[in-house]
C-alpha cells in the first residue's frame, strides 16, 4: 500500500511546493491540512483549497480559537512590517511571529496522522530565506521528533510518525525551481501577509519581498497578483 502523509498546506508557495514534492516526487498518498486561526491574510485558505484540488488531494481545514494567537501582527495584533531590508528580515523575531504556531499545527497534524493511519508529516519550514521564526529551525524539528517518540502511541510502539521538511535548507529560488519542475502553479498561491480580499499582494511585506526575490534569482516569471497600483519589489543586480 502507498504510504499516507499529512501535508501542512497554508496556501503559500512553500507549502504548495511541499505538496508537490510529497505527492509527485515521493509518491505519498497525501491529505492536505490547513488552519484557520484568525489570520488577517485569510485568502490563503482559499488558495490552499485551489492548490489541493490542482493536485487531486483531499483537503481539511481545522478552525482554531483566534484569541490564542492574538498578539501576532498576522492576526491583527499590530501592523504588518513593510519595506524591510534583507538584513532586517533575517535579524531577530518579527511581529509577524505567531505564538507557538508550528508547535500547535504539528501537534494537531500528528493527531490527524494517528487517526488516518499516516506515517509522515510534511511541512514547508525554511531556515534560510525566512523571517527568523524560531519554529522554522532544525532544532525545533528535532525536538518535536522527540516529542512524537515520547508522547504518542505510534512512538511508544516503536513506529513514530516521521517529519519531513524538504525545503529546510533550500534558498527560495531553489524552492521555486523544484516546484516548477514538479508542476506547481504558483499563480494559485497567496504568500502575502497583508493580501486584499481578492488575494492580491501588497508588494512590501517580508513574504512579498522574499517571494519576488526568489523568482528573480531563479530566473522565473513572477505570477504573483499584486494590488492595483502596486509595483512589485525590485532588487539591485
Amino acid at each position: 500500500m502507498t504510504e499516507k502523509a499529512i501535508v501542512l498546506l497554508s496556501g503559500g508557495a512553500d507549502s504548495a511546493t511541499c505538496l508537490a514534492w510529497a505527492s509527485r516526487e515521493r509518491g505519498l498518498d497525501c491529505l492536505a491540512l490547513s488552519f484557520d486561526y484568525g489570520q488577517r491574510h485569510k485568502e490563503e485558505l482559499a488558495a490552499a483549497g485551489k492548490v489541493a484540488r490542482s493536485f487531486g488531494v483531499p483537503h481539511k481545514t481545522a478552525r482554531l480559537d483566534p484569541s490564542l494567537f492574538a498578539s501576532s501582527a498576522l492576526t491583527g495584533g499590530g501592523p504588518v512590517p513593510k519595506n524591510r531590508s534583507q538584513e532586517e528580515i533575517g535579524r531577530g523575531i518579527p511581529s509577524t511571529y505567531v505564538p507557538a504556531r508550528n508547535l500547535v499545527f504539528l501537534s494537531l497534524a500528528a493527531a490527524l496522522a494517528e487517526t488516518e493511519g499516516a506515517g509522515t508529516l510534511v511541512l514547508g519550514v525554511n531556515a534560510l530565506d525566512y523571517s527568523g521564526y524560531p519554529d522554522c529551525r532544525p532544532e525545533f524539528l528535532e525536538a518535536f521528533r522527540q516529542v512524537l517518540l515520547a508522547g504518542t502511541r505510534p512512538g511508544a510502539e516503536g513506529r513514530p510518525v516521521n517529519i519531513e521538511a524538504p525545503l529546510l535548507r533550500m534558498k527560495k529560488s531553489e524552492i521555486f525551481l523544484l516546484g516548477t519542475r514538479l508542476g506547481v502553479d504558483y499563480s494559485l498561491t497567496v504568500s502575502c501577509y497583508d493580501a486584499d480580499g481578492k488575494g492580491r499582494a501588497c508588494g512590501s511585506c517580508d513574504a512579498c519581498i522574499l517571494r519576488a526575490r526568489g523568482f528573480r534569482e531563479a530566473g522565473l516569471p513572477d505570477p504573483t497578483r499584486y494590488r492595483p497600483g502596486v509595483t512589485p519589489p525590485s532588487f539591485s543586480a
